[in-house]
């Protein structure tokens, strides 16, 4: 079982599976896979080598890939490869004709438009994509079997659950027409990539203004019709904590959301608002306990063989 799914995240030279690899691996399917973004030199990079480790201690059975743009050092990227990640370089996409730091909420959201490029990787089937501010501390390998032709996310305010708007639910943009059923966190949702679905994606943007939640509006007016609702045990953003409170069970949380100012784990200092909860300090001590364990360093088939040998 350990020489099995270490298979399942081993890259070669290339980044890309050789037969060689694929037949070690016998019937591992590589039709699905986990996928990420990053950008920049920043310290994101951290949150990139804790979640490939958290996949690997849930025994995820399928491989990170991790879309990159060129800005991406290459320190960043051996280090990524190190930790059995599988590198896409993309392009960047020019967000919609409009003052980048006066339309959105905070300016670099302007950037996560290169989201839409995940949906050029046809090479799989479906995908699960992360944030990189998201840990994974349950196997949640069985969204791969949802149904196909939906986009599946998770609502971004609790409040929708229960009917009732509450003063932080994102207020949706009079510009993009009629509000969707539902509103959902761009940041971990359930796709399937298709070029007519990604050339479709950035025509459209072309003709579509600018919005203060930037790709994670878009994608809700892209999907409008067919996103559908998963339970917030996939995508726990931390600040519902004390939003909707009643609405969490936390003992249940498969995937946390390190979304809020003061709760990215490797920034964290318990200064900021509401980073002194105690449910706070134990979601920060998890993922630090994920980060620090060696154990959980991907392991070369050598290795592996080694291992399962000795």
């Amino acid at each position: 079982m350990l020489f099995k799914r270490l298979i399942c995240h081993l890259v070669c030279e290339k980044g890309e599976y050789s037969e060689a690899e694929r037949t070690l691996g016998g019937n591992n399917d590589f039709s699905c896979a986990y996928v990420t973004f990053l950008a920049g030199d920043g310290d994101y990079v951290k949150g990139v080598i804790c979640l490939a480790k958290g996949l690997r201690k849930v025994k995820a059975a399928y491989p990170l890939v991790v879309a990159v743009l060129p800005d991406v050092p290459e320190d960043h990227r051996n280090l990524l490869v190190n930790q059995g990640c599988l590198l896409r370089e993309i392009e960047p996409v020019s967000p919609p004709v409009g003052n980048m730091d006066s339309q959105y909420i905070r300016a670099y959201f302007a950037l996560n438009y290169c989201k839409l490029r995940l949906w050029e990787f046809v090479e799989y089937n479906k995908m699960i994509y992360l944030d990189a501010d998201i840990q994974v501390f349950d196997n949640i390998d069985h969204l791969f079997d949802l149904p196909s032709g939906c986009l599946y996310a998770v609502m971004d305010c609790l409040c929708e659950m229960q009917g009732k708007p509450c003063a932080d639910k994102v207020q949706w943009p009079a510009e993009l027409g009629n509000e969707p059923p539902f509103y959902f966190n761009g940041g971990m949702f359930v796709f399937e990539p298709n070029l007519d679905t990604y050339n479709n994606l950035l025509s459209t943007l072309e003709i579509t203004p600018p919005t203060p939640f930037a790709e994670q509006d878009y994608l809700n007016f892209f999907f409008r019709d067919t996103s559908r609702p998963i339970p917030p045990i996939y995508n726990l953003l931390v600040a519902m904590l004390w939003r909707h409170p009643e609405c969490v069970e936390l003992d249940k949380v498969k995937v946390v959301h390190y979304c809020v100012t003061g709760s990215k784990p490797w920034k964290y200092t318990g200064k900021e608002q509401y980073m002194d909860r105690e449910d706070m300090k134990m979601l920060i001590k998890r993922w630090w306990e994920i980060y620090d364990d060696n154990t959980l360093d991907f392991i070369t088939p050598k290795e592996a063989i080694d291992q399962v040998s000795g």
